[in-house]
């Protein structure tokens, strides 16, 4: 009986063994499992702080980024309204220099006309009787053509740059 006895004790020691054994392989899986959930969150909040710092760095860039554009922008205003301005004071000098420019040929126009209406006077004199220049008038000398301080055979000169 003993020995059924010690059979059964040696049995229920096994059984003790295995089931501490279970136990124990059992908190270690638990302790494992712990340490793995642990991890993941530590690596999970790991990278929601990487993603947050990296959405602040993109958030401050477009802030920057914002910001030269719209000096950018302002820049370029402030060019184009300069542009209107320079283009508007191009077309009332092109304006004037072509009234300028007609004007200057009105005066050469008039010039060759006196030039060629005194050398056909000088002509006429040449050819004259002696003593009969007193015929002409007197009013004739006093044209202020033939006062004036400059030479009527000399055209202005086109001083307009292009």
């Amino acid at each position: 009986m003993m020995a059924s006895s010690s059979g059964a004790s040696s049995g229920s020691a096994a059984m003790l063994r295995n089931s501490s054994s279970e136990e124990d392989l059992q908190q270690v899986m638990d302790t494992r499992k712990r340490k793995r959930m642990l991890s993941n969150r530590e690596s999970a909040r790991r990278s929601r702080m990487k993603k947050q710092k990296h959405l602040d760095d993109l958030m401050g860039q477009l802030g920057q980024l914002s910001k030269e554009n719209n000096e950018i922008l302002t820049r370029m205003n402030v060019t184009s309204q300069l542009y209107m301005k320079i283009e508007a004071e191009n077309s009332i000098l092109r304006a004037q220099m072509a009234e300028l420019s007609h004007r200057l040929s009105s005066l050469n126009e008039i010039i060759e006309h006196v030039n060629f209406s005194s050398s056909t006077f000088e002509s006429r004199e040449d050819s004259a009787v002696p003593g009969a220049v007193g015929q002409l008038g007197d009013d004739f000398f006093m044209n202020p053509w033939n006062n004036a301080n400059f030479h009527l055979n000399q055209p202005i000169m086109d001083m307009i740059m292009y």
